[in-house]
C-alpha cells in the first residue's frame, strides 16, 4: 500500500496544530499559570466582552463542562466575574475583571510575539500559508 500517514495533509495539520498549541501553552503557563481552556476563555472574553458560557463553548470549540471548569478557576483567582443573564436565567454570563483585563494585556503581548515568531519561521511563505489556512477554515464553516 502506498498511503503514508506522515505525508497525509490532515495528519500533518493535526500534528502541527498540537505542537504549536503545546509551545504557546508553555509560554502563557509560564506567564500566568493558566491552562489551554483558561487561555481560550480569557482570550474570547478579552475580544468579545461579557458573554454566556454557551457562547464561549461554541466559539472556542470546547465542551461546556471544560469551559465551565475553566471559568470557575478563573473566577477563583479573580480574573473573571460571573453573573446571571438578564433575559435567560439558565445562562451564566462571564466577563473579565480589571485584574483579568490586565492579565489579557500581558498575554496579548506574549501571543503577538509568538505569532511573529511563527510568521518569521514561515518566512516568505507566511502570507500564502495564512491565506490557505483561511480558505480551509472558511470551508469548515460551510
Amino acid at each position: 500500500m502506498s498511503f503514508q500517514l506522515d505525508q497525509f495533509l490532515p495528519y500533518q495539520l493535526s500534528v502541527a496544530a498540537a505542537e504549536i498549541s503545546r509551545r504557546f501553552a508553555a509560554r502563557y503557563a509560564a506567564e500566568a499559570g493558566i491552562s489551554i481552556p483558561e487561555w481560550r476563555v480569557l482570550a474570547h472574553l478579552g475580544h468579545s466582552g461579557a458573554v454566556s458560557v454557551r457562547d464561549i463553548t461554541q466559539r472556542v470549540h470546547l465542551d461546556k463542562s471544560v469551559v465551565s471548569r475553566a471559568a470557575s478557576r478563573l473566577q477563583e483567582v479573580g480574573y473573571v466575574a460571573k453573573s446571571d443573564h438578564g433575559e435567560d436565567r439558565r445562562l451564566i454570563v462571564l466577563q473579565l475583571t480589571p485584574q483579568g483585563e490586565d492579565l489579557m494585556r500581558r498575554l496579548s503581548a506574549v501571543a503577538d510575539k509568538f505569532q511573529d515568531e511563527l510568521r518569521a519561521l514561515l518566512g516568505k511563505d507566511a502570507a500564502a500559508f495564512e491565506n490557505g489556512l483561511a480558505r480551509l477554515l472558511a470551508g469548515a464553516d460551510g
